[in-house]
């Protein structure tokens, strides 16, 4: 038997501050199931709630324990919508398509809150919309065509000027912006480990530190060995990896892009400096090519995040860009220590779409959020749970080849030199 794989949970203000976790013990013995999922993220818990509220055997496989990947290290941001706007999907995709992923994309983060609710999940959550501040006269124009476009679809947008922008925000950095009231803000461990909580109350069966390392395909199914010797026999396998995704499947590493996310966290804010900064209690991310997104947590303490280096931090110095950028934004806050520093794996697709693949009979992909991974698995979920069950056959994203990406062996070459052009272009326009 090999020595069981238990990786920690990485040191963050999340996994300082969450509600406490659920017991997942390590797979002990062998288990037949109608469907296993090998991840513990979002994506994975969500599924196997909504499987388990269906009545359909399920059990979760993880190497570390639920939430310990992006879903507990993120920025905790709930942001609606794709990367791409309204009519850039229909012309991408056509009416039908379009409109069938923007109904969920539109409302992923309404289902977000909804499952706080339902499940009374503990984990700071508020609704009180998305900023998109421009940093440029080009990025507020496009600005003003995304909130149009939405707009025109019910959402009650709001555009806000320079003036209104620096209050909203309390920095003079940019332009104007707008605001998309779907949004808000959660504490993105604590939400996992509720979802975990309510999986488990509903009948699925999660395993932590159970890293599964073989697939195999049976006459009637598949079987999933642990790195503990035990086996899970299941019809049906989703593998909801991400951005840690694995050599599990050949070939599905080399779909995606494992792009680091770089978080600072201020000590609580002093009272008459935390009532400048996003008073309203809205999240925000910005409209540079290589973004920073910032909010307030449920303590006052200022969080923001932003792109960093390929590989893994190690001192405080590698997040000192992102420290230079909080005091240039908020001078206000400059002197306020930083207390906490963490980073986590973002999974980028060459579509910028999330993607659903069937690389064999009865085996299921679904990963690759770039950066909207709270309310788009939470609401792809619910779907790819109706879709297992044989509840539909339907999908409202289509299922797609596993294709590698090209030259994805210099993945830290052409990202290192990506961000230097995309920050000499933020530099520039």
């Amino acid at each position: 038997m090999n020595a069981p794989f238990a990786p920690q949970l990485p040191a963050s203000l999340w996994a300082a501050t969450a509600a406490p976790a659920v017991q997942t013990p390590a797979l002990a013995e062998d288990k037949q199931v109608d469907i296993a999922i090998v991840g513990a993220g979002y994506t994975g818990l969500v599924t196997a709630l909504r499987l388990a509220e269906a009545g359909v055997d399920v059990c979760v496989l993880d190497a570390g324990e639920p939430g310990w990947g992006a879903s507990g290290r993120n920025g905790g941001q709930v942001i609606p919508g794709l990367k791409f706007d309204p009519d850039q999907l229909h012309a991408k995709f056509g009416a039908a398509r379009a409109e069938a992923m923007l109904d969920v994309a539109g409302c992923a983060a309404d289902e977000v809150f909804s499952l706080v609710r339902r499940y009374a999940i503990d984990c700071d959550a508020t609704q009180k919309g998305w900023i998109q501040p421009a940093c440029s006269s080009a990025a507020m124009k496009v600005i003003e065509q995304r909130a149009g476009q939405w707009q025109r679809r019910g959402v009650q947008v709001e555009l806000l000027d320079r003036t209104a922008i620096s209050q909203r925000i309390g920095t003079d950095n940019y332009l104007g912006g707008w605001v998309d009231p779907r949004a808000g803000s959660l504490h993105p461990l604590s939400y996992a480990r509720g979802l975990a909580k309510a999986a488990l109350g509903q009948g699925a069966m999660i395993h932590g530190h159970s890293r599964v390392t073989r697939l195999q395909r049976q006459p009637s199914g598949w079987t999933l060995s642990t790195v503990q010797g035990a086996r899970v026999s299941a019809q049906r396998v989703l593998l909801a990896t991400d951005g840690y995704t694995d050599d599990l499947w050949p070939g599905l590493r080399q779909t995606v892009v494992a792009a680091n996310s770089f978080i600072i966290a201020t000590r609580p804010l002093p009272s008459a400096i935390r009532k400048s900064i996003l008073p309203g209690g809205e999240v925000c991310s910005d409209s540079r090519r290589l973004l920073l997104y910032f909010k307030l947590d449920a303590q006052g303490r200022l969080l923001l995040g932003g792109r960093g280096p390929f590989s893994e931090p190690s001192q405080p110095r590698d997040w000192a860009h992102l420290e230079r950028s909080l005091a240039a934004l908020f001078p206000q806050a400059a002197q306020v220590p930083v207390e906490y520093r963490w980073s986590g794996r973002v999974a980028l697709t060459q579509s910028f779409l999330p993607h659903v693949h069937e690389p064999a009979p009865g085996l299921c992909v679904l990963l690759g959020y770039n950066g909207r991974g709270i309310a788009l698995s939470t609401a792809l979920g619910k779907h790819l749970a109706a879709k297992l069950s044989g509840a539909t056959q339907a999908f409202p994203f289509p299922v797609m080849p596993l294709r590698r990406i090209p030259f994805h062996g210099l993945q830290r070459l052409y990202l290192a030199a990506g961000i230097g052009y995309y920050r000499l272009l933020d530099a520039l326009f």
